[in-house]
């Protein structure tokens, strides 16, 4: 008990810098770090929308998504290992959907849940193969897992860095 008191009042030995926003500072929220560290993914504001936004952490620079430039709120971003993988919640029309980007094929994953249930929350597994999704469903809470390992390759560590072009922010 003592030492955990020492820690909660000396807190984390560890750096902290605050994650690159370009020229102009944008409220960040919900961030979600690759496995490797290399990439942020966060919900910025962008022209009154919530979108997501990923960044390469060594350079600053935004990195270009393909299919994430419309379908706004986007909320819940996660990575997997190597930044391949970019899963979020989207909104088409009055319906929230799970979408999963491959960045190195640059094919789009829309995921359909069973109806009625709607995606509030996800989380990938760091290889890209199961993907865990917090729903909704007439005022109830539940976690569904899903196995993509027919859908998308593993991303592992060491494996292939996806390079994309940048964009001004």
């Amino acid at each position: 008990m003592l030492l955990l008191a020492g820690l909660s009042t000396t807190g984390c030995s560890g750096r902290s810098r605050r994650a690159p926003s370009g020229l102009v500072p944008t409220q960040q929220q919900q961030p979600s770090l690759s496995g490797d560290g290399s990439r942020l993914a966060v919900i910025a504001d962008q022209r009154g929308r919530p979108t997501v936004q990923l960044r390469d952490l060594k350079s600053g620079q935004l990195l270009q998504l393909r299919h994430f430039s419309r379908h706004q709120p986007h909320s819940s971003p996660s990575l997997s290992w190597n930044a391949r993988y970019l899963a979020a919640v989207i909104q088409r029309g009055s319906r929230k959907l799970v979408l999963i980007e491959d960045r190195l094929t640059g094919r789009a994953h829309p995921l359909r849940l069973p109806a009625g249930q709607d995606p509030v929350n996800l989380s990938l597994a760091p290889d890209g193969r199961e993907l865990a999704v917090q729903t909704a469903t007439q005022g109830r809470w539940q976690v569904v897992v899903f196995n993509l390992s027919d859908l998308l390759e593993p991303d592992r560590p060491g494996g292939r860095r996806v390079t994309t072009t940048t964009q001004e922010p």
